[in-house]
């Protein structure tokens, strides 16, 4: 009983003390190795379409196949694995895809790397959403989109480590090497995540089992905004990954000719998504959600625009806006479905950004899919248009949002946090 009182006082840590700055650096460490595993290979796409000898589209499917498993896994495993513990699921998703990232050089062939990498997404399906979960269940209201933030920053410099350190390694070392120095770093976070993240507070909710998913889920779906920010999540990242996933093919060709390790280095852009995430989450906290979402969605449709000439400045620039303006609406979205689902009747936190990670990751493998066959048809101008109508539409999405009300009933302190 007296634990069951201490839970039910228990507000949220408060930004500044110390359980939330070691929360955060542990969700910080948590986000880094999920995104170096998940996204490495994407820097390698040029050498593995070689080594393999198969399209660029072909090649895309080692990193297609993780976030196809984890986009299908994430919302069984994640709103049951929650009732389990969050913080033992998270260490365990990270251990488990560590090993498998190990095993990933070993691959003697491209289905085989292809379906060790599937197996890693299904590995890290649980871990993004309770991530976000407890994030919204252990900080208080007021701070949480400065701390959801700070999770996206660490998926941010983790996509960056990943690209950058497996472009590095496999330039003088080959795609097997690149992939065993992911495998350790990854094992290192884990460590230091669990070495980090302060003990649980707020209560693991009551066992449950899958048949009882479909009334939240059912919840869910039927509110107008949480289906907007499920398309929003879905169209936002199918435009991201395709660019990403191709841009470095672009520049290793004429006119740019960059060697794999120089084209490597557009991955630096990420820093600026790491700011952009940060700013943008604690922006939203003050002006609102509903301001900032479109507004960046729209930074993102112009930086595609600006990548289009054939000039190594402008594609940079152009880069950087997509990047701030991907990760600034991200932040916004995935914050905003935890505190929407929270207020819902019979919603649930964990179960409402299982459904945002299951449309973002399927936007990943199906965007970045039919992205490729964009750019193999008809260039990197048949690329642009293909972002520009995804941006167009998540742009749309977020000026939806700004007519859809707040769930009622609403306690006025949730309401602000909420808009």
């Amino acid at each position: 009983m007296e634990t069951s009182s201490a839970q039910e006082v228990f507000a949220g840590h408060e930004r500044g003390t110390v359980a939330y700055r070691r929360l955060a650096a542990a969700l910080w460490c948590a986000g880094l190795a999920t995104f170096v595993l998940v996204y490495c290979v994407q820097g390698l796409l040029p050498i593995l379409a070689v080594q393999f000898h198969v399209s660029s589209t072909t090649s895309s499917l080692v990193l297609s196949s993780t976030t196809a498993a984890l986009a299908l896994a994430v919302i069984p495993l994640s709103s049951v694995a929650e009732s389990w513990g969050r913080a033992r699921v998270m260490t365990w998703a990270l251990a488990s895809s560590a090993v498998l990232g190990l095993l990933a050089p070993l691959a003697p062939n491209f289905p085989a790397l292809v379906a060790i990498r599937a197996l890693q997404g299904v590995a890290l399906a649980a871990l993004p959403a309770l991530a976000m979960s407890h994030v919204t269940r252990e900080v208080a209201p007021r701070w949480l989109g400065g701390a959801m933030g700070m999770l996206i920053a660490g998926n941010t410099i983790g996509g960056l480590s990943g690209r950058l350190i497996a472009g590095a390694v496999a330039d003088f070392g080959g795609w097997r090497l690149a992939l065993a120095v992911i495998g350790v770093l990854s094992l290192i976070c884990t460590v230091v995540f669990r070495l980090l993240l302060p003990p649980t507070m707020a209560l693991d909710p009551d066992r449950i089992r899958l048949r009882d998913l479909a009334g939240p889920m059912r919840s869910h779906l039927r509110d107008p905004g949480m289906r907007c920010l499920f398309g929003v999540g879905f169209l936002l990242m199918g435009a991201f990954v395709t660019v990403y996933n191709y841009l470095g093919f672009r520049l290793i060709a004429p006119p740019f000719s960059l060697t794999p390790a120089l084209a490597g280095l557009i991955f630096f852009a990420y820093l600026a998504g790491s700011w952009a995430s940060t700013v943008a989450g604690r922006l939203a906290d003050r002006l609102g959600r509903r301001r900032m979402l479109w507004v960046a969605a729209l930074v993102a449709v112009a930086g595609i625009w600006v990548t289009d000439p054939s000039w190594l400045p402008t594609v940079l620039l152009g880069l950087l806006l997509v990047t701030v303006g991907f990760f600034g609406a991200h932040s916004v979205a995935s914050s905003w479905v935890g505190r929407r689902a929270s207020m819902l009747p019979g919603g649930s936190p964990a179960q409402a950004s299982s459904l945002y990670l299951f449309a973002y990751y399927l936007g990943s493998s199906v965007g970045g899919s039919l992205g490729g066959i964009a750019f193999d048809h008809a260039g990197w101008l048949g690329l642009v248009c293909y972002v520009t109508v995804l941006l167009l539409g998540a742009s749309a999405l977020g000026l939806v949002l700004r007519r859809v009300p707040a769930p009622t009933p609403v306690p006025v302190t949730e309401n602000v946090c909420a808009q």
